[in-house]
């Protein structure tokens, strides 16, 4: 957690909760570029949002074009998509929104799971140009709130703060010298935490079925060759530089084995299955409570 004697900025946005700790104040100009990006984030790939831009694809087929940021959470997606044979895939939306999870939090299934379109049928996504041949439910949730939490982090190192802790409700980006704890939450208590574990200039990223679950056993982490919820795993949690690629990762634990991903991702790790046993990389240096 951030060190006592921090200052804190906190403050609402994409559907969460946020805190920035920094050993001084941040000025009133630096809150005002922080919000603004959180807000065009939200303006850009928020599917809760009638305006935003990806909505206007679930509408009709077309073209778009996104921030230069885009590139690297393509980036991501495309060897997500790849590593897990299309169980990771930003089309998941359609599939959530038919279980309930929708831009009206209806949390109502309108049917039974239906598997989304597939990322070579309907998306083409070069660099920062999205074209979709036909109306598709673009999600980016698994990575998108990591990217975030990076690009608030780069705002504090680009305006001379080089000591920080972003939060973004649980995914998290450190920088200085100075260490922070981390309680790793109980994946079925909140309350309580299983363990710790020591964030120091790097990213922590955490994932739960319980996070955002609702009816008879959904939640919000699909598999995307079926459109149905994941259950042999609870939690997890990814260390790695940067917060979109940890966010990512933390989900993809739920689809993938840890050593596939290690072919391509550098990064430590901490998993929860739904028998309650947990394992983890000999990289991830927390402490588990027993």
């Amino acid at each position: 957690m951030p060190h006592a004697d921090w200052s804190s900025f906190s403050f609402d946005g994409i559907g969460t909760r946020w805190e920035i700790s920094t050993p001084e104040a941040l000025a009133p100009a630096v809150r005002h570029q922080l919000l603004e990006t959180v807000g065009d984030y939200d303006a850009t790939y928020s599917r809760f949002r009638p305006d935003s831009l990806v909505s206007g694809l679930s509408r009709e087929p077309g073209r778009i074009t996104l921030p230069g940021h885009a590139v690297a959470l393509h980036e991501v997606y495309a060897a997500l998509y790849r590593l897990s044979g299309g169980a990771m895939t930003p089309l998941i939306g359609s599939s959530l929104e038919r279980l309930g999870y929708d831009p009206g939090y209806t949390l109502a299934p309108s049917g039974d799971p239906l598997a989304p379109p597939r990322w070579e049928d309907v998306l083409e996504w070069t660099d920062t140009a999205l074209t979709v041949t036909e109306a598709v439910a673009l999600d980016i949730g698994a990575a998108g709130k990591g990217q975030l939490v990076d690009l608030l982090g780069g705002i504090l190192q680009s305006t001379g703060h080089s000591e920080f802790l972003v939060d973004g409700s649980g995914d998290m980006l450190h920088a200085g010298t100075h260490p922070v704890m981390v309680a790793l939450e109980h994946p079925y208590n909140p309350g309580q935490a299983i363990g710790t574990v020591e964030l120091h200039n790097s990213a922590l990223c955490a994932s739960a079925s319980n996070r955002r679950a609702w009816g008879d056993g959904l939640h919000h982490v699909l598999d995307g060759t079926t459109g149905r919820p994941i259950h042999t795993m609870v939690a997890t949690w990814t260390m790695a530089a940067s917060a979109l690629v940890a966010d990512a990762l933390a989900t993809a634990l739920f689809m993938l084995e840890p050593a596939q991903l290690q072919e391509e991702f550098d990064f430590s790790w901490l998993r929860v299955s739904s028998s309650g046993a947990a394992t983890f990389s000999h990289r991830f240096e927390g402490r588990l409570f027993t």
